[in-house]
């Protein structure tokens, strides 16, 4: 992988590897569909990024073509490399080389997998363990989602979606959650589960399995693994092997306390709500398994200070806080909105929300609409088809027909050039907006802001 060519290197997961192997001395090309700050922070390094597929982007001398799932079969770059013989590779093989002759730290869930990382990456680096890490979201400036360390440790974020995480074998392995997601790629719970139990079979023999004790999900896997691997548990359940005695909610942060091996263990989490504690007690379990002493580890988390799109703060205008979040699960949803609703008080939560693929809509649109219910008032807008082509019958109304049978204020806008003044109209001094989403939503903060700050 000394000449790769990265097809789509702007996004989260394939953006990280290309700056991995810029940093290790590769000479790295690529292409994406739009400019973006990612972009110039690879070139920073060195990259070459082109705008737009076509043939001419891709070099005839190139070792290979990185290409992750959502690229389509007749995208040109990647006929271009059958037409040359160039070795097309997938992100997840590509993330497992980098991986190989360190000692791997794999985060898997259905939720909670970019922060987890993040924790570990930063916590690590605050004790100057040097870890390398490629992570699904940028901790605090564009291309910040991976970096080569000196060390021997390397934390990643392990994709559950299109089954790429059968791919690494990691020392240490976290499975936060486990829950149905990613129709398009699963059937049911069963393949769900079938396909975790291949991820804890990877660990590298020795290794641990580090996992939920609280998520039902995650308690099935382990008593289908049914100790085949070593197994650690953590949370808030009373048979937890790292258990959590309390989350005191201190603002926009968490005081948690925990006990590991005997030893109780009460540290700071720097950003609020409860499932973003446990998130922490899990990358301190992981990290303890790796033999990090936990008394060393547990301050360290506190240097985690968020994730982009991930509660974070965009801003304030007109008295109202605008935040920015990537839930698009139901119970990401839930568990963010909970998370400010505890940290809040007596403010008022609005939601600008965007629907997430269309077979996610379909499946869990009523639990999306379940969720917003518990916002004061929310916008809904139209469905972000991401990878995906439009379902018949499938729009953001199933969302919003579940969000009033609720009891919930929903507004319904198509157009989503309008939300900021519907958004910025509905908004009273002392307010909180979450623009929530794993589509462009995010791009909308900035908007309302602005619309804010004019009124």
């Amino acid at each position: 992988m000394d000449r790769p060519h990265f097809i789509g290197i702007g996004g989260a997961g394939m953006s990280g590897i290309a700056k991995i192997l810029a940093q290790r001395g590769a000479e790295v090309a690529g292409s994406d569909a739009k400019e973006s700050a990612t972009a110039e922070a690879l070139r920073a390094l060195g990259v070459t990024v082109h705008i737009g597929h076509a043939t001419e982007h891709l070099a005839d001398d190139a070792s290979c073509v990185v290409v992750s799932s959502a690229i389509r079969k007749d995208n040109p770059e990647l006929a271009r490399a059958a037409e040359l013989g160039i070795p097309v590779v997938h992100r997840s093989d590509a993330l497992a080389a980098l991986m190989e002759g360190l000692r791997p730290i794999a985060v898997a869930g259905t939720h909670g997998k970019t922060t987890t990382t993040s924790m570990l990456a930063v916590s690590l680096s605050e004790l100057g363990l040097q870890p390398s890490y490629a992570i699904g979201g940028d901790l605090d400036a564009p291309g910040s989602n991976a970096l080569h360390g000196e060390g021997d440790i390397f934390v990643a974020e392990a994709d559950e979606s299109d089954r790429s995480f059968h791919k690494y074998a990691p020392e240490v392995a976290i499975v936060l959650n486990v829950e149905l997601d990613h129709h398009a790629n699963y059937a049911s719970m069963d393949e769900i589960y079938e396909s975790f139990e291949t991820f804890a079979g990877k660990i590298v023999p020795g290794g641990t399995l580090v996992v939920s004790a609280d998520h039902e999900g995650a308690r099935e896997l382990t008593r289908r693994l049914a100790g085949s691997v070593k197994t650690v548990t953590y949370g808030e359940a009373g048979d937890a092997d790292v258990r959590v005695t309390a989350v005191v909610p201190q603002g926009l942060k968490s005081r948690v306390t925990a006990v590991l091996d005997g030893q109780e263990l009460t540290f700071t989490v720097s950003v609020p709500g409860r499932h973003y504690a446990l998130n922490a007690v899990a990358a301190l379990a992981a990290g303890a398994a790796l033999g990090i002493p936990a008394a060393e580890l547990a301050p360290a988390l506190a240097a985690y200070t968020g994730v982009k799109r991930r509660l974070q703060l965009k801003g304030e205008a007109a008295g109202v806080q605008v935040i920015d979040s990537y839930a698009h699960h139901p119970t990401e949803m839930t568990a963010d909105l909970e998370a400010m609703r505890a940290a809040a008080g007596d403010s008022r939560i609005l939601v600008v929300f965007q629907p997430h693929l269309f077979s996610r809509t379909q499946e869990l649109g009523k639990e999306m609409g379940q969720a917003l219910a518990l916002a004061d008032a929310s916008v809904v807008l139209d469905i972000y088809p991401a990878r995906e082509d439009p379902i018949p019958g499938v729009t953001s109304e199933l969302i919003i027909e579940a969000a009033r049978a609720a009891g919930a204020d929903v507004t319904a806008v198509h157009d989503k050039a309008e939300s900021p003044a519907v958004i910025a109209g509905m908004a009273k001094p002392g307010d909180l907006v979450l623009t929530m989403g794993a589509g462009d939503v995010t791009d909308l903060g900035p908007l309302i802001l602005d619309r804010l700050s004019q009124q």
